[in-house]
C-alpha cells in the first residue's frame, strides 16, 4: 500500500509537520501551542490598536497588564483545542479502515492473527500512534504471544478504558487556563479598586475643599468600572473556551465509542466465532 493511500501519522500530525515533538493520540504539546498563542495575541493587540481608542480597545489597553495575560490565556487554549480538533480529525480516519479481511467466513485465531497484524502496519506507519489500532495491536498482540483467546476482549476493555484516562488527562492544561482566567480578573478587579481608593484616601487626608473630594469620589467610581470592566473580560473569555472545549470533549467521547463499537464488531465477534468452532 502506497503512502498516500496510509495513515502516516508522522506526516500527518499537525506538531510533527511544524518541527515540534508530536505527542501520543490527541495529546498536544506546549511549545507549538504557545508560540501560536502568542502569535495571536500580538496579532488581536495590532488589530485592536489600528482601530483607534474605542470603548473596547481602551478594555485591553487601559486596564493595565492583567488583559494582557487574559487574551494570551484564553488564546492559548483555544489554540489548544484547535491543535487537538486537528489530531482528533486524524485519529478518526482510522475508523474508516478495514483492518479485519471482510470475508464472513473470516475467523480471528491464532493462525490468522498474524495476517491482522501484517496488515495493521500496512494501513498505518505507526498504529501505536493511533486510538483504535493500537487497542487492536495491543489486543492481537497477546492472542499472538499467549494463544488465549478469552483474553482479547478484556484487553480491548482495559484498553478503553486506559484511552478514556488518557483524554481526560489531555485536557488538564485547558481546564488550568480557563480556571486562572477568571481569577485573573479578580485580581485586576482588585488591583482597580485598591488603586481608586487609595488615591481617593490621598485626597482626604490632603485637602478639605468639598469640590476636590467631589473630584475624587468620580475618580472612585471611574476606578470601580474600571475595574469590574476587567473581571467582565475573564468572564466573557472563560465562558467561550469553557463552551468550546465541552463541545470538542464530546466530539472525542462519541470518537472513543465509536472506536469501543468497531472493536466489538470486527475483533470480539470474529473471535467468538472462533470459539465456537472450537467446542
Amino acid at each position: 500500500m502506497q503512502d498516500e493511500e496510509r495513515l502516516v501519522w508522522a506526516h500527518r500530525d499537525i506538531e510533527q509537520r511544524c518541527g515540534f515533538r508530536g505527542l501520543q493520540f490527541t495529546r498536544v504539546g506546549g511549545w507549538l501551542s504557545c508560540i501560536v498563542a502568542l502569535g495571536l495575541t500580538l496579532l488581536a493587540y495590532g488589530i485592536l490598536f489600528a482601530s483607534g481608542p474605542n470603548r473596547i480597545s481602551d478594555m485591553f489597553f487601559e486596564r493595565g497588564m492583567t488583559p494582557y495575560v487574559i487574551a494570551f490565556f484564553a488564546l492559548w487554549s483555544v489554540t489548544i483545542l484547535m491543535i487537538k480538533r486537528s489530531k482528533l480529525s486524524l485519529q478518526r480516519e482510522a475508523l474508516s479502515l478495514r483492518v479485519v479481511p471482510e470475508e464472513t467466513d473470516f475467523v480471528l485465531s491464532v493462525v490468522t492473527v498474524d495476517d491482522v497484524m501484517n496488515r495493521l502496519f500496512e494501513v498505518a506507519d505507526d498504529p501505536k500512534r493511533f486510538v483504535l489500532l493500537n487497542r487492536i495491536h495491543v489486543a492481537l498482540s497477546n492472542l499472538r504471544n499467549l494463544g488465549r483467546v478469552t483474553d482479547v476482549g478484556e484487553i480491548l476493555r482495559s484498553r478503553a478504558d486506559h484511552d478514556e484516562s488518557v483524554m481526560e488527562t489531555s485536557y488538564n492544561m485547558v481546564r488550568s487556563l480557563v480556571w486562572a482566567i477568571p481569577i485573573l480578573g479578580f485580581i485586576g478587579t482588585v488591583s482597580g479598586l485598591s488603586t481608586a481608593i487609595g488615591g481617593f484616601g490621598r485626597v482626604l487626608s490632603e485637602t478639605q475643599d468639598p469640590a476636590e473630594l467631589i473630584d475624587a469620589l468620580k475618580g472612585v467610581t471611574g476606578g470601580l468600572a474600571t475595574a469590574f470592566e476587567t473581571t467582565l473580560v475573564a468572564l466573557i473569555a472563560a465562558m467561550i473556551v469553557q463552551m468550546a472545549m465541552s463541545m470538542l470533549k464530546k466530539n472525542e467521547e462519541e470518537f472513543l465509542d465509536e472506536c469501543e463499537e468497531f472493536c466489538h464488531r470486527d475483533i470480539v465477534n470474529r473471535l467468538r466465532l472462533n470459539a465456537l468452532e472450537s467446542e
